[in-house]
């Protein structure tokens, strides 16, 4: 079952990714040569108007090819100085001759359909189990909210200037203060706002800081115009989460054992079905559905890293095409995202070897 749900969840996504690129290179007259989900050797394909659409069976990401992404195409078609009139009809639709801003709207779309993914499900997920609005429930005593006067029923509305929106993003800043550092928070108290500056206090027992709130926010269902609004909410605290954990890791906040791949991902996949099958179908259903939410976002978020061999890395040279007004030679391109592949594939192998080894602990 593990299996089953990793493969499906992880289907949808890339395949929500890829058909970004697809749909929006098909719209714009870019030749499609191949639509791939998974890696490594074809298992099945079909073939339809010029185009190959194929699994893989490695079920690790996939690819959408394009006609002309050879550099050697390019350079035999005469550069990139044909119009945009006739670039499709002597070149059949390449990639590498189509107007800059086609190329990025190309790459853009795969990392926004996911984002687009992950906010569409979370309309779904609100309208199911509502939201949790930032109002406290309780305080720790003898705490450091105690001692700066908050109290159950008071409403944040921001933590160290960010605006909050759901409890959720509560809990997530103060896991993030954890070196003890002034903490500064508004909140509404009987219609009138209010702001305190804390010091959070050292638990020796659990080695971290604590605020002193408790609970889980104030439940609230979520009906008409407030779908939206809670849905956006909803997806802005995943993209909230990524963010501040991709930078927690670059300052070392994070370690090795909190980076996860394909298989790291497939035993929590596995470990929470396990948790919430006992409670029925629809149960189980919504929790995967949330699954989809975090990680579809992630993975938007992380192909928009200008890192090479990464989509965001192949904008940064789009975008250098835009401002230098010619493309950066393909060679000196291909040769970066090759680099970026091969340093890529050696953090998966390492992430991956990691991943089995917390297994097995």
């Amino acid at each position: 079952m593990t299996i089953i749900l990793f493969l499906i969840i992880f289907g949808v996504i890339v395949l929500s990714h890829e058909f970004g690129h697809f749909i929006v290179a098909k719209k714009n007259g870019i030749h499609v040569v191949e639509f791939a989900i998974g890696m490594g050797p074809t298992l099945f394909h079909i073939d339809r108007a010029g185009t190959k659409y194929s699994i893989k069976l490695l079920p690790f990401g996939g690819a959408c090819v394009f006609e002309g992404e050879d550099s050697l195409e390019k350079e035999e078609a005469g550069g990139s100085e044909k119009s945009e009139r006739s670039w499709q009809e002597e070149l059949g639709g390449s990639f590498l001759e189509a107007p800059v801003w086609v190329r990025i709207a190309t790459i853009f779309a795969g990392p926004f359909v996911n984002l687009l993914l992950g906010f569409l499900i979370a309309l779904i997920l609100v309208v199911y189990r509502g939201t949790d609005l930032p109002v406290i429930q309780m305080v720790a005593e003898d705490s450091a909210a105690e001692e700066a006067g908050l109290m159950a029923g008071d409403v944040i509305t921001r933590m160290n200037g960010e605006r909050i929106h759901v409890y959720r993003e509560v809990r997530l800043n103060s896991m993030l203060n954890s070196d003890g550092k002034d903490f500064s928070i508004s909140y509404l108290r009987d219609g009138e706002e209010h702001s305190v500056t804390l010091t959070p206090r050292y638990s020796e027992e659990d080695d971290r800081y604590y605020i002193g709130l408790m609970g889980e926010g104030q439940y609230a269902p979520c009906k008409g115009l407030s779908v939206i609004r809670y849905g956006f909410y909803e997806s802005q605290y995943v993209v909230r989460n990524t963010i501040k954990s991709l930078q927690m890791l670059v300052t070392g906040k994070l370690g090795r054992d909190d980076v996860s791949g394909p298989v790291g991902v497939a035993s929590y996949v596995g470990e929470t079905y396990e948790e919430v099958k006992e409670y029925g179908f629809l149960i189980v259903f919504m929790t995967m559905l949330e699954l989809v939410v975090i990680l579809s976002i992630n993975i938007g978020i992380m192909n928009l890293l200008p890192l090479p061999a990464l989509d965001g890395g192949r904008l940064v040279f789009l975008i250098l095409e835009v401002l230098r007004g010619k493309p950066v030679p393909p060679e000196k391109e291909g040769f970066v995202h090759m680099a970026g592949l091969v340093l890529f594939f050696l953090l998966m192998m390492f992430v991956m070897y990691n991943d089995i080894m917390r297994i097995f602990r």
